[in-house]
């Protein structure tokens, strides 16, 4: 029989304890290795990492949990909360935990970037990060372990996010095309098979491509509506791009088809 306690307050049970242990190693758990752990059932895991999460001591993510951000590199109150669906979310967090110490990346501007930024872990060090976008920029002000370049450019005033701040030529790529950075992560409006990665936002293109060139990986975020969708400009061929993180609802004829054609896809 379960003991119930209050969900805010008091000891944690040992196996809760062994949990965030293993969450402090791995900083992502799955339900059936906990299980397996712990000797207990699934159903068991499942309400153990729910209360865990309403002490926000960790954060649920599809079949497991995620390790929670340290206090010291919190969200800035004024980016707004409602451009995060649960599906951008958790594509961040996966492409958040690819990133390594000491590595430079590229993230572009978006949403999902923003979603990214704020899940990198935050004992991650000696990281540079080049963003075009001045939220994501404003998110990792605070990381104690990265240092932060911003692209210069022009401020875009039009889209269909008011609320993003992302820069743009004139002069947008002249400080990518000085850079050699290990990862790019970008995001886009469109994935299809024929017509490759695609978006909306044309005076995106450019700074997008550069991207692509100065970076010996290139990792695309986008959510699984996205997939058969092609916007108006290309960003790049399957070809060009290294992984895609998208989420669990990209129908699996989809997911194979984009495997099939070289194209790795991971699922968040």
């Amino acid at each position: 029989m379960l003991t119930h306690e209050p969900e805010n307050s008091g000891p944690l049970l040992p196996r809760h304890e062994r949990i965030l242990e293993l969450l402090a190693t791995d900083r992502v758990v799955e339900v059936a290795r906990l299980a397996e752990i712990l000797g207990v059932s699934a159903v068991t895991i499942r309400s153990d990492l729910d209360l865990l999460e309403r002490r926000q001591l960790l954060r649920r993510i599809r079949g497991g949990a995620t390790a929670v951000r340290p206090a010291r590199f919190e969200r800035p109150l004024d980016l707004p909360s409602h451009s995060f669906a649960a599906e951008k979310e958790r594509i961040g967090a996966m492409a958040a935990r690819m990133v390594r110490d000491g590595e430079t990346i590229i993230l572009d501007a978006g949403t999902t970037a923003v979603a990214m930024a704020m899940a990198l872990p935050g004992d991650l060090k000696d990281v540079v990060v080049v963003t075009s976008s001045l939220d994501v920029a404003l998110v990792l002000h605070s990381h104690p372990g990265a240092t932060v370049i911003v692209s210069g450019g022009k401020l875009k005033k039009t889209g269909r996010n008011a609320h993003s701040h992302s820069l743009t030529s004139p002069f947008g790529t002249v400080l990518l095309r000085q850079i050699n950075a290990d990862c790019a992560y970008l995001c886009c409006t469109g994935i299809d098979l024929e017509r490759g990665f695609t978006n909306a936002q044309f005076e995106e293109i450019e700074i997008k491509r550069a991207m692509i060139d100065s970076a010996r990986r290139v990792v695309m975020l986008g959510d699984h509506a996205k997939i058969g969708h092609v916007a108006g400009a290309l960003i790049a061929p399957l070809r060009d791009v290294t992984a895609l993180v998208t989420d669990s609802g990209a129908a699996p004829a989809d997911v194979q088809a984009l495997e099939q054609a070289g194209l790795q896809v991971l699922l968040a």
